[in-house]
Formats: structure tokens, C-alpha cells, sequence
């Protein structure tokens, strides 16, 4: 009966999603939330950054990076290419995010390793490829599923052993959970927002040469880093030679890009 309840459980949540393809052909798992509610997530937390943080004024930064935001979001699907906005926040860190809804957000630290404005296109670039490979989406259904699959095998062994057991059990299956399937998925994300993302800057005519240097940049600044496998991002080395070879099948890409008039002048 036990080993029923949970293969119904496990029945009930695969049948719960929706299969989708990502841009890179790969099979994901969606459809916990729909789209409108991802875009009033997305806007939501847009303005809660907002209240908590300094947005910076300097209006020649702001159109910097809107301009490279224009550029890249203009080269999106049809259904995407909505009015993206754009904040820049006065923060040290060097980061940046897209979020559903068409929300960018890049911290000023930022610029402190994107030294141009094609390395600035690999980020954003970068980071607009996870919201329209639909990242947010598989995260969310991924981690749903996974808590109630946890939830369910937790009461299975509590009935059995008692209550001390699905607690240790509860705890054991969440750890594996982070480490052997959530964790790997966002490596996979973070690779295929790599590819998206430098594709779609060699078609808005940004060299796609630069994402080397922007990640070379990255890795000179960061400190020490945990082991790969439990890292939620690649291995920079791994990540720069990957991103070295994509150049390179990208340049005619580039090229035509230019040759068609894509010439961004951002700064």
C-alpha cells in the first residue's frame, strides 16, 4: 500500500506539469504557475528590489544599459519583445538579473569586470536567456514537486518507524534533493542561459568574442569557490573554453548582424 501511495504521488505531480521544450532542444518540466502569474511575480519582486535599494539617478548609466537592453530584447521571439524595464542599482556586487514580466536589473559593481559594451551584452544577454528559456518556470515547478514527493516519502517511513524517523527522513531527502537534482538543474540553466544568451548578442551585433573576456574578468574576481558539484554555476574554466568555442561558430552570425546594420553604439 505504502509503495502505491507513492507511486500515485509521483503519478500526481509528473501529470501536474506540462512538458515544454527549451531553446536549446532540451526536455523541461513546467506549468506549476502560469505565465501571468510568473509575470506578477516577476514584477512584484522588480518592486520590492526597488523599495530596499538605491536605484541610481546617473542618467548616462541608466541609458547605457537601456540601450543594450533594447538591442538585445529587439533579436527575442515574438511574445517576448515586450517594453522591457530597466533599473540600475548602486550596489558594489557584481550582478545582475532578468526577471518575468520584462524586468532587467544590473548593479553597478557590474561594470567593474563588463569593461565594454559587448561584455555588458554578455551579461544581460546572459540573463534575459533565462527568462525566455523559462527557467524561472522549471525551477519552480521543479522545487514544488520535489517538496511534495519529500513530504509524501516522509510520512511514508513516519507511519513505519514513527515521527523521528520522517523527520531525519525529511531531512535527508531535502539535502539529496539540493544536492543531487535541484542544484544540477540550475548548473543545466545557467549553461543554457550561456548559449541563449550569446547567440542572442551575436544577432544584435555584439561581439560574442567579448563573453570570454567578460567570464575571464569574472573569474579574476571572485573568490574561493565551493567544489563544482555543489555549485549552483559551472566551472569558470569549463564555462570560458565553452563560451571560447560558441565564439567561434557564432562569428558569422556576428557578422551578418553587422553587415545588416546592427552596429549597437551604447558606449
Amino acid at each position: 500500500m505504502k509503495h502505491l501511495l507513492l507511486a500515485v504521488a509521483i503519478a500526481t505531480v509528473v501529470t501536474a506539469c506540462a512538458t515544454s521544450t527549451s531553446p536549446t532542444g532540451r526536455k523541461q518540466y513546467v506549468g506549476a504557475v502560469s505565465q501571468q502569474q510568473l509575470d506578477q511575480m516577476g514584477a512584484q519582486a522588480f518592486a520590492e528590489a526597488k523599495s530596499k535599494q538605491k536605484v541610481s539617478n546617473d542618467a548616462k548609466m541608466n541609458a547605457y544599459v537601456r540601450c543594450v537592453v533594447n538591442d538585445i530584447t529587439r533579436e527575442l521571439p515574438q511574445g517576448w519583445q515586450t517594453n522591457w524595464e530597466v533599473a540600475v542599482f548602486e550596489d558594489s556586487s557584481a550582478n545582475a538579473f532578468a526577471l518575468p514580466g520584462g524586468k532587467v536589473g544590473v548593479n553597478t559593481g557590474i561594470f567593474t569586470v563588463a569593461k565594454n559594451q559587448d561584455q555588458l551584452a554578455a551579461v544581460i544577454g546572459h540573463e534575459i536567456g533565462h527568462v525566455v528559456s523559462r527557467h524561472h518556470d522549471e525551477r519552480i515547478t521543479k522545487q514544488q514537486g520535489t517538496s511534495t514527493l519529500l513530504g509524501i516519502g516522509s510520512a511514508i517511513v513516519g507511519s513505519a518507524y514513527g515521527s523521528g524517523a520522517a523527520n531525519a527522513a525529511g531531512q535527508l531527502g531535502g539535502a539529496a534533493a539540493q544536492t543531487f537534482y535541484l542544484l544540477p538543474n540550475s548548473r543545466t540553466q545557467e549553461t543554457e542561459a550561456d548559449v541563449v544568451g550569446q547567440e542572442l548578442a551575436a544577432k544584435a551585433g555584439f561581439d560574442p568574442r567579448q563573453a570570454v573576456n567578460l567570464w575571464q574578468n569574472m573569474a579574476a574576481a571572485g573568490g574561493e569557490r565551493a567544489p563544482t558539484w555543489l555549485s549552483t554555476h559551472p566551472d569558470p574554466s569549463s564555462r570560458i573554453g565553452e563560451l571560447g568555442a560558441r565564439a567561434g561558430t557564432l562569428m558569422p552570425v556576428y557578422e551578418q548582424a553587422r553587415a545588416s546594420g546592427h552596429t549597437p553604439k551604447c558606449g
